[in-house]
């Protein structure tokens, strides 16, 4: 899938734009999805490597996991414009690129890191995500958990508890899951 990523030409904004197209572990539980890259982002070719990136770690580790235990990508695999916020129209197009990246993983726990990638993959869901962030959503089969962007944290830091309060749970959804998924 990476190689097709890079390939996309009409996913480029700018040519020579670096491609991100998502990383980690092929077989991962959980997959982590974020709205699009960042500068550091698109300097690297990596996901989430800037400071919302050192926030994710922190919390990954708080709950004894590491960035190669899981598989982190964005509904966009380019940075847009002025880091602006993904518009629906390029969401819509570059989305078949995650759909083919879960449906390779196959995991168990889809994290949406923020509204956008919620929006993206669960588009009749209308609520707010600060209405439901932290609860565990299946919809036929799969296990989903909206969760606010780790960038939020760095904006207003009195968010930086409720962001590890929810990830403190996903040890316990995934025992849930493991439950209901072994029947």
């Amino acid at each position: 899938m990476a190689k097709r990523i890079v390939e996309c030409e009409r996913c480029k904004y700018y040519p020579n734009q670096n491609p991100v197209p998502g990383e980690g572990n092929p077989e991962a539980e959980i997959i982590f999805v974020g709205e699009a890259p960042g500068a550091k982002e698109n300097e690297t070719g990596r996901p989430f490597v800037g400071a919302a990136g050192q926030f994710l770690e922190e919390m990954l580790n708080s709950i004894g996991l590491e960035r190669s235990d899981v598989f982190i990508a964005n509904c966009l695999k380019y940075q847009p414009p002025g880091n602006r916020d993904p518009l629906p129209d390029e969401i819509s197009f570059q989305l078949p690129f995650l759909k083919k990246q879960i449906a390779i993983i196959k995991p168990k726990l889809i994290v949406f890191l923020g509204r956008h990638a919620m929006k993206a993959l669960l588009p009749g869901n209308e609520a707010p995500i600060s209405a439901i962030h932290g609860q565990l959503i299946e919809e036929k089969g799969q296990f989903y958990l909206p969760l606010y962007h780790p960038a939020a944290a760095l904006y207003k830091e009195s968010t930086k508890q409720t962001h590890l309060d929810d990830f403190a749970k996903i040890p316990g959804y995934m025992d849930k899951i493991y439950a209901e998924t072994d029947r």
